[in-house]
């Protein structure tokens, strides 16, 4: 409880934080809880009942094939955690390994560091989009894609931050008495990435939600039969002058989403890094 208190205390100071974190939190709920929540079946269609405005029945209304807005907006929360958690974990677990291993072995580092270069040189949309080529479409080949985006510069911040630590006396007096380079980097190098890597794994999948969704919208992420807030703005585009509330909703919550993630990775950056904890500002 005392734990849970600390990590809340600077969301106290910052109220816009809070009320990003809240939302993530409702994110989060209607994604583990999305069955029981939303009041129809995403895929249910209605032809009597499309395109109906906002109600006390439909309280997002309905899109162009009768099916009711709000279930799928709350079924879209689900993919969006599955495709960013998703991409959150493919960019750590490679970015680290190709940061960490570079850092610590600077002639593998020179090629590795400038494949990454390499690699960052392309824009992110169309790495991504070659590799939905390739792999083709669905939901684990979407998050491939999209992870690619973010592995070269999780890699590019763990090999800054690594050489940084490599270069610590304590790394140096740990390595004359012996422990192996496995040790080394398990033990000594890793923890203490910990902290950034937090942060960045927030940043990571906000920005994961605007890339994923640009997949979709182009047709070549989700299949269109998958409720995802993408495929919804995607769908909207011959009804945005009949029907505004079917871009208006989903967009919404991509933008809530992102804005709520980075809010909270500002704090969590202000909490962790002592550079800026004496930095403060209440907003």
């Amino acid at each position: 409880m005392r734990a849970m208190l600390h990590f809340l205390k600077p969301f106290a100071d910052r109220k816009i934080a809070a009320v990003g974190l809240v939302f993530i939190f409702v994110m989060l709920v209607c994604a583990l809880f999305a069955p029981w929540i939303a009041p129809y079946d995403p895929g249910a269609i209605d032809a009597m009942g499309r395109l109906s405005p906002p109600s006390a029945e439909h309280w997002f209304g309905t899109d162009h094939a009768g099916r009711d807005l709000f279930s799928r907006v709350i079924y879209g929360a689900r993919m969006a955690l599955l495709t960013g958690t998703g991409v959150v974990v493919i960019a750590l677990v490679f970015g680290v390994l190709l940061g960490a291993l570079s850092a610590y072995f600077p002639k593998l580092g020179l090629v590795l560091m400038r494949l990454v270069d390499v690699l960052m040189g392309i824009p992110a949309l169309l790495l991504a989009l070659a590799f939905v080529v390739i792999l083709g479409k669905g939901l684990f080949n979407s998050m491939i894609a999209v992870g690619a985006i973010y592995v070269t510069t999780t890699a590019r911040i763990t090999y800054g931050l690594s050489r940084k630590i490599v270069a610590e006396t304590y790394i140096e007096a740990i390595t004359s008495l012996g422990a192996s380079d496995l040790r080394i980097l398990w033990r000594h190098v890793l923890p203490n990435l910990l902290s950034p890597l937090m942060v960045q794994a927030t940043f990571i999948f906000a920005f994961a939600q605007l890339s994923a969704a640009s997949l979709d919208f182009l047709g070549l992420g989700l299949p269109p039969d998958i409720p995802s807030w993408g495929n919804m703005v995607a769908e909207t585009r011959r009804y945005i002058t009949r029907a505004p509330w079917l871009l208006m909703f989903p967009g919404a919550a991509i933008i809530l989403t992102v804005f709520s993630l980075n809010l909270v990775g500002d704090v969590l950056r202000d909490r962790l890094d002592p550079r800026f904890k004496d930095d403060l500002t209440k907003w």
